[in-house]
């Protein structure tokens, strides 16, 4: 049996080549919109790919599945409940797909989508019974799916229940290949570990624990508190239901990217010293580079990539294209542009909010700053800050903050864009005003946000 696991490790997905190598064929389940390291891995592997298995519709990425119909020519499984609008293969509860000795047998599993689909995986080589599953996204390394995607948040977690009940009956000694690693947002605990085990889940699983106390306490708990939903969600799913998507032309390099939306993805610090006016900032050495940005981009604006290098700038298209961003304006390279942005230090912000200088703007998650924020701040997720920036107001300047500078950067950037007065703490954030000896607010201690 030939069994890979490929992690795309900025929007934490996982995806995999199954295949038996006696006879030379492979399966790919799940992948990526860029479907280049699968090929390589088949053809070091020597084997052929002969067909695509999808889990489900995926919300947070563009699946591969297209690129791998018109340019290969290979056949798409998929349960109807997905509703494709292109030629499928129906993957019905029970359905197996051979490849030499290896089957791969259909679970469908609802609860994350209607359609969502598990693999349980038997080398008959070996053995009749499953000796591992690829459990999409139903049960991930230290959580569950999240059941508010695709129908209202209740109904999904009745029938998450019922697909997780199943998979624990596949046994203790099963081994578990999720469609998610830490970094997602299709789960809010999930660990960063590619593989475990259903024994491993049971015992130490939260969501498997609530399972095992019945259906009402299960779904009392994961049909509320959703983390996120990605901003770009729908039009994602869209592309994955519709008609096969090939492979965009690379963007023109431009000298001037006059009448587009500039996504800076520079490192901050260069982004400081100098960029295009009106410029957003999303550095894509930073983590969760993809997610980042569609959070703070809008599908119909024209957006021209800027990067330091052409490595920079053709990395950042990639990582647009995976979550849906085909169209792009083009590509600006070179340290560039004539604006600045002066970051704040810590030390500084003491000072300027002891005169009552700026307002604090807290861009972290709640969970984030239940556990402490600086009095009299605002709170606003960066990945709002787009969508409500025009409820701001624009009076005193804003100073972002977070816990290391990443995300306050972001926020920064995307509020100048909005027409706001907003410079971010670089160097630093909530960690290291608690350790200068200013008071931290908790809503976890006091009761009160």
């Amino acid at each position: 049996m030939l069994f890979r696991q490929v992690v795309d490790d900025d929007l934490g997905c996982a995806s995999y080549l199954v295949g038996d190598e006696n006879a030379g064929e492979a399966v790919v389940v799940d992948p990526a919109f860029r479907i280049e390291p699968y090929l390589e891995q088949a053809e070091r592997d020597g084997v052929r790919i002969v067909a695509v298995l999808e889990t489900h519709n995926h919300a947070d990425h563009l699946s591969g599945h297209g690129r791998f119909a018109l340019e290969h020519g290979l056949p798409v499984h998929v349960h109807p409940a997905a509703e494709p609008q292109f030629p499928f293969e129906a993957l019905e509860d029970g359905t197996e797909v051979r490849v030499g000795e290896v089957v791969l047998r259909a679970l469908h599993t609802p609860g994350h989508r209607p359609e969502h689909t598990a693999f349980a995986v038997i080398d008959r080589s070996r053995a009749e019974e499953p000796w591992l599953v690829l459990t999409g996204d139903s049960l991930f390394v230290g959580d569950a799916a999240r059941p508010d995607l695709a129908v209202v948040a209740l109904d999904g977690a009745r029938g998450l229940y019922g697909s997780l009940r199943r998979l624990v009956d596949l046994g203790d000694g099963v081994e578990v290949f999720p469609g998610h690693v830490a970094g997602s947002l299709c789960g809010a605990a999930m660990s960063s570990k590619a593989s475990t085990t259903i024994g491993f889940e049971r015992r130490f699983n939260p969501a498997l624990r609530l399972v095992e106390r019945g259906e009402d306490d299960f779904v009392a708990d994961a049909g509320t508190g959703a983390p996120p939903r990605p901003a770009n969600m729908e039009r994602i799913v869209a592309l994955n239901r519709g008609p096969f998507v090939a492979a965009p032309p690379a963007p023109p390099e431009l000298g001037d990217p006059a009448g587009a939306t500039v996504l800076d993805v520079r490192p901050a610090g260069a982004f400081a010293r100098g960029h295009f006016p009106g410029a957003i900032n999303v550095p894509v050495s930073g983590t969760s580079f993809a997610t980042k940005a569609g959070f703070v981009l809008l599908p119909e604006e024209r957006v021209v990539v800027h990067g330091a290098t052409h490595e920079e700038a053709d990395r950042a298209v990639g990582g647009l294209h995976a979550v849906g961003f085909l169209e792009l304006g083009g590509v600006v390279v070179g340290d560039r542009g004539g604006e600045t942005t002066q970051p704040v230090s810590v030390e500084e912000l003491r000072r300027l909010v002891a005169d009552g200088a700026v307002e604090v703007l807290d861009v972290r998650e709640r969970e984030e700053r239940d556990d402490g924020y600086i009095p009299g701040s605002r709170h606003m997720p960066y990945r709002l800050a787009r969508a409500c920036a025009g409820d701001l107001g624009n009076g005193r300047p804003f100073v972002t903050i977070c816990e290391s500078g990443a995300r306050a950067a972001v926020a920064a950037s995307v509020l100048a864009h909005e027409g706001l007065d907003a410079r971010p703490v670089l160097d630093g954030g909530i960690p290291e005003w608690e350790r200068g000896g200013d008071t931290c607010v908790s809503f976890r201690r006091c009761g009160s946000a």
